[in-house]
């Protein structure tokens, strides 16, 4: 990658972009253009082929007949893997989340492979469904700030051994798993639950992929106004009364 461009790649945003989360794909467009760097948006359909050259990834979430649908096709095809194989930064959310594991339960009710790029599996849950805000205090390692973000998903997302927390929610329930975790981390491949679209609210996550793909340790300052106001008003209105 040259020092100057950034080529940011939306998969499936026909099936997999609900509440706003293609926002995280212009966040990190918009931050990145802030520093005064190039960025190439590639918008891949579920109908074409995933490039193996970009140097990040982003997935949003989507309902549960598109999200079988996406996983059968990623899975044929084959790019975003390979894409990680060769270093990408791969960000996921919901149900791309969910893809990017082991295996998650389809819209038919049955078990469906995912790329297995996140060692996590994802079950139905039992109860009521994980709805509503969420504040979460990230993994240390990743020096971030707290996240907000808003979750809506039936789906239990267990970690193995080979992946990190995202993060610890304060409030809100996260994996649904009920011992705390919210999303999962591994070298340059994360998952959460939550949409906002959440790079809206935590524009230090769009940050931290940057600084990942150029390979440095910091970035320039940006103007943060906007967000800095949204996530004030955001994490007041989740905290509890």
């Amino acid at each position: 990658m040259s020092e100057s461009s950034l080529r940011v790649v939306w998969v499936y945003p026909d099936l997999l972009s609900t509440y706003g989360d293609r926002g995280n794909a212009l966040v990190v467009e918009r931050r990145a253009r802030q520093r005064g760097l190039g960025v190439q948006r590639i918008d891949v359909r579920s109908d074409q082929s995933v490039p193996t050259s970009g140097d990040i990834y982003l997935i949003g979430g989507g309902e549960d007949r598109p999200q079988r649908l996406a996983a059968e096709r990623l899975r044929n095809d084959g790019g975003l893997v390979r894409a990680a194989e060769n270093g990408a930064i791969i960000f996921s959310v919901c149900a791309g989340f969910q893809i990017l594991g082991h295996e998650f339960i389809n819209d038919l009710g049955e078990r469906e492979p995912g790329l297995g790029l996140l060692d996590v599996w994802t079950v139905r849950g039992e109860g009521a469904r994980c709805v509503g805000d969420v504040l979460a205090d990230v993994n240390p390692q990743l020096n971030l700030p707290q996240l907000t973000g808003f979750e809506n998903h039936q789906g239990v997302t267990h970690l193995g051994e080979g992946v990190s927390p995202l993060a610890t929610v304060q409030v809100g329930r996260g994996n649904g798993t009920g011992d705390g975790t919210e999303g999962a981390w591994r070298d340059t491949v994360f998952g959460t639950y939550l949409h906002g679209p959440v790079m809206a609210r935590n524009p230090a996550v769009a940050d931290l992929l940057i600084k990942l793909a150029l390979d440095v340790n910091a970035l320039p300052p940006a103007d943060t106004t906007w967000y800095d106001e949204l996530r004030a008003e955001r994490i007041a209105a989740a905290r509890p009364a």
